[in-house]
């Protein structure tokens, strides 16, 4: 890592005024006095808030990146607050890039320590936790500094809510909103130094757009991702307490950077919280006893930051409108997003499962636990569920149907593994079997219901619009099917549908309540309400505050969902045929190429199809991987919903998932009509997703078929036009020689003749029976010299003879009499094929 060294900054001679400024600072902390207050008596006229920004902008233009950050680490530890109070706002923007995104500003999301090791290593610690940036921001704290943020900037659901004057139910905006004064530019929000350099830091993720040759940057190498996860670690611990701000001066006292504004009771359904914060330390018998009381803010206000600028883009009004197909699309975030969103989930689940197991039975909710502690029992249901619930949903609706969904995917089972993320391991078996969930995990899967079934329902629906003939595809339904597939998960899953469909009449003291529960999204810093015992009310609370009290809910072990689970057992049956199927076809075809067919002296394929799934880019070790993994899925999948082998037998022959009799797939699935064959709608489905083709051949007049891709055009034109002349001056010669009985004419018939319409195979089973033979009389064809790899294969040869001093003139001679005997040889052959026919 890179150190800074304590020097003095190398400004500019400017002027005298400024070099005596300079002096004071210096001579006024030699003689223990206030350097701000000696140079404003030398220089009144000096001490304007804008003397010291016009400097480091200038720097900033004519000085390297390194030398920018040594003096503005001097500037940050040698000027006062109230000096570095009017800087900080442009600093923080220089640093994260301005909000409209023009500004790009160190470009933290691109910067990466194996590409510019030096810039990343200053960056990283000058924007560390422990840096000079976090002293900054504790020296402004301390001195209660308010800043500026614009509404405008905020995501769609807060900035509709402010703008209508309605206040967010989240206690991050509580007593911040300040109307615009006279000639003000609209409502903003006043930010404390902490929360405005987080709003910067957590918005720069969405506010700023890649440049064009980052799309092949791996984001969990860039410094931004890096710093989002260096800051969970410091203000999210796992282990031991939130550490308190570092000093300001070496020596000194750490001040206080806690904000000065008292934390105000605030209505959330109805119900008004006192403050926790207030409760703790009213029981403590000394303040000091839990030094994480003071401190436990910044935690909270990080987290609240993270949820609302990454999460907090659809509300549940929002949520249930994007349900109508005529919605128009709102915020799309971006595979990087997601992936950040994934690595907060981690942290959370391992910050939430630090507590010790006597803090987290219920019997720890007391007043003797201390605010870090009760925080991390909060930190997911209270301030995550809601907003990462309506998040996924929504990019389960609308995320493109490709391979980049893997990482929409993975975040969401990140989340729906908290055990994962706990400390205590268990070893891991001899027999390499699945773990079983333990059971003091059900409260956590019956809180989070709609999180394991709605949106498996989502992935149903999408995995029966894709390929899964496709490795990428194949592999997100092995990890779904296989994470369900735990042991003991779907049974708690099913006892938590159970206890939500639950008759009501059952309980009749419980009739006359509603199923509301305190806001997800309420202030740390309020009680948390006491413990529901009813878990059957627990779980109707949690779907009814997410989906609405007149919500639909189809249990997922129900008729309905099992229904398209054996829909995604047959599709995922046939792809794995179909990737059998092509595998063996790619196969086939590579085994019976003959080598001469390279050099041009075999028939080339003339027919033009092409598979449903490139097998060349794929690879044969792919295909492999696709067939493992929709065998396994498929193998869990009849476990989590027991699925018998007589069920998946059955649904294999109702789709027709039979070989014919060549071994081959059949037609995709069609009727037949009066002009021919008519797809039906699961016809154009398994064309669509690659599980059945028709095999498209060219039937036509082999000279007039277009030109491919591996021959020069121009010359075939031309070598068309001197066979069609030579065919038409030899016509009556080319019809006697192929009409002899002897050697010469089964010579000339191989040459000059092509295999007639009715001995190719018809695409259409209609016509078979009606085909009448439409052969050509005979003609020469001189298109494969018009072929690269024919003239290829004609160079080498060349220039191999020139090696053995065979000149051309001969070569070309050994050449001919190479391919007469060839030719000889494939003409008796071809007459003995027609003799055993007959």
């Amino acid at each position: 890592m890179t150190t800074f060294r304590r020097r003095l900054p190398e400004w500019r001679s400017r002027s005298l005024k400024r070099e005596t400024l300079w002096f004071f600072q210096w001579s006024s902390k030699t003689a223990g006095l206030d350097p701000a207050r000696e140079a404003a008596m030398a220089f009144p006229h000096l001490q304007q808030p804008s003397f010291l920004l016009a400097s480091l902008k200038a720097d900033s233009i004519n000085k390297p990146f390194a030398q920018r950050c040594q003096d503005l680490v001097k500037v940050i530890e040698d000027f006062p607050a109230k000096e570095l109070h009017a800087i900080f706002p442009w600093l923080v923007e220089s640093i994260f890039g301005s909000l409209d995104g023009v500004l790009a500003g160190w470009n933290l999301r691109c910067l990466q320590g194996r590409v510019s090791p030096v810039e990343y290593s200053i960056a990283m610690e000058f924007l560390d936790p422990g840096g000079p940036m976090m002293k900054l921001v504790y020296k402004l704290q301390a001195e209660d500094y308010k800043f500026d943020f614009p509404v405008s900037y905020l995501p769609g659901p807060v900035k509709a809510s402010i703008q209508e004057r309605v206040l967010p139910d989240s206690p991050l905006y509580h007593n911040k909103v300040q109307l615009p004064s006279t000639g003000g530019l609209g409502l903003h929000l006043a930010l404390n130094p902490f929360e405005y350099y987080m709003f910067f830091f957590a918005l720069s993720l969405i506010t700023q757009k890649p440049p064009p040759g980052a799309l092949h940057v791996r984001t969990s190498d860039c410094a931004y991702f890096i710093l989002v996860d260096r800051y969970l670690a410091w203000f999210l611990p796992t282990e031991g307490s939130v550490l308190p701000p570092l000093s300001s001066s070496p020596g000194g006292p750490s001040p206080s950077p806690a904000p000065r504004t008292p934390a105000v009771p605030f209505a959330s359904y109805g119900l008004h919280h006192t403050s926790l914060l207030k409760r703790h330390i009213s029981h403590q018998t000394s303040v000091n006893a839990d030094p994480a009381s003071h401190e436990i803010w910044r935690s909270e206000t990080l987290l609240q930051v993270f949820v609302e600028m990454w999460l907090h883009h659809y509300s549940l009004e929002m949520y249930q409108k994007m349900q109508s197909p005529h919605a128009k699309e709102s915020f799309m975030p971006t595979e990087e997003h997601v992936l950040v969103v994934r690595l907060l989930l981690k942290h959370l689940h391992a910050f939430a499962n630090s507590l010790r197991p006597e803090q987290a039975s219920p019997s720890a909710h007391s007043h003797a636990a201390s605010p870090l502690e009760e925080f991390k029992r909060a930190a997911v249901p209270r301030f995550v569920q809601q907003k990462l619930y309506l998040f996924l949903q929504h990019c389960f609706g609308h995320w493109p149907l490709d391979a980049s969904f893997r990482a929409v995917l993975e975040m969401w089972l990140s989340y729906l593994q908290p055990w994962r993320y706990a400390p205590e391991k268990q070893a891991p078996s001899s027999d390499c079997q699945a773990r079983s969930v333990s059971e003091r995990w059900a409260p956590f899967v019956q809180e989070n219901l709609l999180v394991y079934t709605k949106l498996f329902l989502g992935f149903l629906s999408r995995a029966l619009r894709t390929d899964l003939v496709s490795p990428k595809n194949a592999l997100m339904v092995f990890r779904v099917a296989k994470v369900f597939a735990q042991p003991n998960l779907a049974e708690m899953i099913q006892r938590g549908e159970q206890l939500f469909l639950e008759p009501e009449l059952v309980i009749p003291h419980r009739q006359h309540r509603l199923f509301t529960v305190p806001t997800f999204t309420g202030s740390f810093l309020s009680s948390w309400p006491p413990a529901i015992t009813d878990a059957s009310f627990k779980v109707k609370s949690h779907v009814y505050s997410l989906e609405g009290q007149d919500c639909k809910y189809t249990p997922m072990f129900g008729p309905e969902i099992r229904a398209l689970v054996l829909r995604l057992a047959q599709l995922i049956t046939q792809a794995k045929q179909t990737a059998k199927s092509l595998s063996d076809q790619y196969g086939e075809s590579t085994a019976a190429r003959p080598f001469l067919s390279w050099l041009g002296f075999y028939p080339a394929d003339t027919n033009g199809s092409y598979p449903g799934n490139d097998l060349d880019e794929m690879g044969q070790d792919r295909v492999r991987k696709t067939d493992e993994y929709l065998e396994k899925a498929l193998e869990y999948l009849c476990q989590v919903f027991r699925l018998s082998e007589a069920q998946l037998a059955q649904l294999t022959l109702a789709l027709g998932t039979t070989q014919d009799e060549n071994g081959k797939k059949q037609l995709p699935d069609c009727i037949v009509g009066e002009d021919g064959l008519i797809l039906t709608p699961l016809g154009r489905y398994q064309i669509v997703n690659g599980l059945r083709r028709f095999d498209i051949e060219y039937q036509g007049d082999s000279e007039l078929q277009p030109i491919r891709s591996y021959e020069i055009a121009g010359l075939v034109r031309v070598l068309f036009r001197l066979s069609s002349a030579i065919n038409r001056r030899f016509a009556g010669q080319m019809v006697a020689l192929c009409s002899r009985a002897d050697f010469l004419g089964s010579f000339c018939r191989y040459h000059l003749l092509e295999p007639g319409l009715s001995d190719r195979r018809l695409l259409s089973p209609v016509g078979r029976g009606r085909a009448a033979s439409l052969a050509r009389g005979p003609r020469l064809s001189l298109r494969f010299l018009g072929s690269y790899r024919t003239l290829l294969a004609l160079l080498l040869a060349f220039f191999v003879a020139s090696l053995f001093c065979i000149g051309p003139l001969l070569c070309a001679l050994l050449l001919v009499l190479g391919y007469v005997l060839y030719a000889v040889a494939m003409t008796l052959l071809t007459e003995q094929g027609k003799l055993h026919q007959l």
